[in-house]
């Protein structure tokens, strides 16, 4: 299952990098799954390994663009099966499962820009 996501941000890469820095935030924002960072690259973001109700890997990538940053998200993994290794699901499960994560994905998304942009009024500068 792949699920890819992106929202812009009115605020440069480094202030939404540190939304995604903190290991205890993790269980909050996806709590079926257990999260290795496999690679830390700053304001650009982190990839990590999956485990739990997924198996695979994710990504939170930072585009500088503009005033603001392009949070591109990425998720590629498959339910695990008896062996703990990934095993797609059937294609109906498999597409129910990538809509829920899509929604959730659009969810955190859309709470990291409320929360990063409050009080900025449309059309005013980002906020350092």
């Amino acid at each position: 299952m792949d699920v890819i996501d992106e929202t812009f941000l009115a605020c440069p890469p480094a202030v939404v990098a540190a939304e995604f820095a903190v290991p205890a935030r993790w269980p909050v924002l996806w709590p079926d799954l257990q999260l290795q960072v496999m690679a830390d690259r700053g304001d650009e973001g982190m990839r990590w390994t999956v485990r739990g109700a997924l198996v695979g890997s994710m990504e939170v990538w930072l585009e500088p663009v503009l005033d603001g940053t392009v949070l591109h998200y990425y998720l590629r993994a498959d339910p695990p099966g008896p062996d703990g290794h990934p095993r797609p699901a059937p294609p109906r499960r498999a597409a129910a499962e990538a809509r829920r994560r899509q929604r959730a994905a659009k969810a955190i998304a859309f709470a990291c820009k409320q929360r990063l942009e409050a009080g900025r009024e449309p059309g005013e500068p980002p906020r350092r």
